[in-house]
């Protein structure tokens, strides 16, 4: 049976943040189970939305459509609207899924509203820099680890600037490859390594 992995969509989301991890899981090439995994999209209402890059993008459900019990992750894409608050509801949602055991993933401005709801202060995460999530109000300067991307009960975040990493995470915690695969696979897209290439290539043949 499919499952399906929500990512959230307003208005600037930064397209190239979370690119590699929705390309990925929905193309089934080197997955352990090809097709057990579909990206819908979730806006606050059904209207389109325009992205950063200057795309439109029309939400497959709305936020409140969408049960925590339902799916496998919540992806959240950085956005200027993190910085004026104009997210609110997605990160209330997200506390939802968190707290039912739910996977969630948060890049760059998405950490900010995080840290605005609270879910920063008890777990390790990361984010653009800490004072970053500092301005919204984290509690958690102890738990901030200066990596591109970090995994805690759940919770991955990572920095704007770490796609790549940031989907590493994404697909550990959705064990959509085998720890072989991934490892070539962020050979190849993280270290830009060809043999990367050939070790997949010698996987699906």
């Amino acid at each position: 049976m499919t499952q399906h992995v929500h990512m959230a969509v307003y208005d600037t989301l930064a397209d190239w943040e979370v690119g590699y991890a929705t390309a990925h899981i929905n193309n089934g090439d080197w997955q352990r189970e090809p097709g057990r995994y579909q990206v819908r999209t979730v806006g606050a209402s059904r209207a389109p939305v325009r992205t950063k890059g200057g795309m439109t993008i029309t939400p497959d459900l709305t936020l409140d459509e969408l049960r925590a019990e339902d799916s496998a992750m919540l992806i959240l894409p950085g956005a200027d609207t993190w910085l004026t608050g104009g997210n609110d509801a997605f990160a209330k949602k997200a506390r939802q899924f968190l707290d039912v055991g739910v996977p969630l993933a948060a890049i760059c401005g998405a950490t900010g509203g995080l840290a605005a709801e609270g879910l920063l202060d008890d777990r390790r995460h990361t984010s653009n820099a800490p004072e970053f999530v500092e301005a919204f109000g984290s509690k958690g300067a102890d738990l901030y680890c200066d990596v591109p991307a970090v995994t805690d009960r759940g919770l991955i975040t990572a920095s704007g600037t770490a796609p790549v990493d940031f989907a590493r995470e994404v697909f550990a915690a959705l064990e959509l490859y085998s720890p072989e695969v991934l490892a070539s696979w962020y050979k190849l897209y993280g270290l830009g390594d060809p043999a990367g290439y050939f070790e997949l290539v010698g996987e699906a043949a």
